[in-house]
């Protein structure tokens, strides 16, 4: 009764098939969290806009491919630029202001610029669903026997690791790397050291919304529809991945990423019958890791001085 339910049982090509798509999903995940876990890390904020900045990126890619015809080549770049400066703009009008204020002054502000963006967007495009611009060279389909896969599923896991080698070198060996580990530790006496707080913050969420608008590409090769509220589940799911890995961590929010997306996939392929609770699972997990481990798999415990 139970196999028959659920359907547990599968050929090794499926369960390849299912494992593939679910390190490529991961991998998107791991690119959204990275922005929550660096922001995080520098100034103890959840951008709760994070997801509605890569909710942006993707209405920004349409623009320009769709409305103005400007080719793909010369829109990617293009997307990236404007949701970076989209990102820094979100961050000096919302966040800046309140740099000194209590810690809950700063997430209502969050929460309130995630709702700006996403009734700014139903407003301007309306609610109905627009189809991403075709990418042919992220979403032509490869056949390895009697696998068959985009290769965004292939460019997403290889492009994570780029960007995480490229993030790690950035923080352990560049000036601005070390303000950045800098102003984590102790942002008062960073600010006393001569760091320029403000250029490090902006730099932050430069790099998180940069990072944004790679993962909505992606996003948009693998899932076509765009729609103002698209960033919200993503935003949410990537935000438990940050956690996940322990949040404030880079390859902790990577790690994150890609077990939720492996975890998401591989219970609907193994169970069939809760496809219904795929959303539900992220969830979950968020409630035993905060349960067991607090502070992530790969989480510092921290002290609080007195």
């Amino acid at each position: 009764m139970f196999r028959e339910r659920y359907g547990i049982f599968m050929s090794m090509d499926i369960f390849l098939q299912h494992l593939l798509n679910g390190i490529s999903v991961g991998s998107l995940y791991a690119l959204i969290a990275i922005g929550y876990t660096m922001v995080y890390g520098i100034l103890l904020l959840i951008n709760f806009a994070h997801g509605d900045i890569f909710m942006m990126a993707s209405y920004f890619m349409i623009f320009a491919v769709v409305d103005f015809g400007v080719p793909v080549w010369i829109s990617l770049p293009l997307i990236i630029v404007f949701t970076v400066v989209l990102g820094m703009l979100l961050e000096r009008a919302a966040y800046k202001p309140l740099r000194s204020a209590p810690r809950m002054s700063i997430m209502i502000s969050a929460i309130g610029a995630s709702y700006l963006l996403e009734n700014l967007a139903t407003y301007l495009f309306t609610g109905v669903p627009k189809g991403y611009p075709d990418i042919p060279w992220l979403t032509a389909v490869i056949n390895v026997g009697n696998i068959s896969f985009q290769i965004v599923t292939v460019i997403a896991p290889v492009l994570i690791i780029v960007i995480l080698l490229g993030l790690m070198a950035l923080v352990n060996h560049t000036k601005t790397g070390m303000a950045m580990r800098a102003v984590s530790k102790d942002f008062e006496t960073a600010r006393l050291m001569g760091i320029k707080i403000d250029k490090v913050i902006a730099a932050t969420f430069a790099i998180g919304s940069g990072l944004a608008a790679v993962g909505s590409v992606l996003w948009g090769a693998k899932y076509s529809s765009v729609y103002p509220l698209m960033g919200v589940m993503p935003g949410l799911k990537c935000f438990v991945a940050a956690v996940f890995g322990g949040i404030g961590n880079i390859p902790g929010a990577v790690l994150g990423g890609i077990v939720l997306g492996l975890g998401e996939t591989l219970l609907v392929a193994f169970f069939p019958g809760l496809t219904g609770y795929r959303d539900a699972f992220a969830f979950v997990v968020l409630i035993v890791m905060l349960l067991v481990r607090p502070n992530g798999l790969l989480g510092e415990k921290t002290t609080d001085k007195v």
